[in-house]
């Protein structure tokens, strides 16, 4: 199956280079006690945020709502929006809201898509830690409180 999703992956990504799509998507900021939520995909390397992409008709605090319960099985309480970001690698225009919650539960789920979840200590992170994901946990490490907008 890892497989499969890997190569369904590369696949997507010829496909953003010949349509250049414009996406939407959402990040978690999942944040308690110290501690960070992090996600290791089946179909690429390094620990990211949680989140995905927002379907059709489907509001942005939804489609983190429904990413965080899909990936972790989280049930999250208030989120407050951190920032808006725009990535324009892989031959698409994605776009990327991210929030901040610290008030969620998590009770694990298995996804296809997820090899591995964690809660990892703020000041111990993993070194491979994805860039665009590290660089929002510099930002919130750094007491940023207001919502930013910037690249990826």
């Amino acid at each position: 199956m890892k497989t499969l999703l890997r190569f369904l992956y590369a696949l997507n990504r010829l496909r953003w280079r010949i349509v250049r799509p414009i996406t939407l998507g959402v990040k978690l900021l999942l944040v308690q006690e110290g501690g960070i939520c992090l996600v290791r995909h089946t179909y690429q390397s390094g620990w990211h945020l949680v989140g995905g992409g927002v379907k059709r008709g489907e509001r942005m605090e939804e489609a983190g709502r429904r990413e965080a319960r899909e990936e972790v099985g989280a049930a999250l309480g208030e989120l407050r929006l951190f920032g808006l970001y725009a990535n324009f690698q892989e031959g698409k225009s994605d776009h990327i809201a991210v929030f901040v919650c610290s008030e969620f539960t998590l009770a694990g789920a298995r996804s296809a898509e997820i090899a591995e979840w964690r809660m990892f200590p703020l000041g111990e992170l993993p070194a491979d830690v994805s860039p665009g994901s590290m660089r929002r946990i510099s930002e919130y490490l750094d007491g940023r409180r207001v919502p930013a907008t910037g690249a990826w």
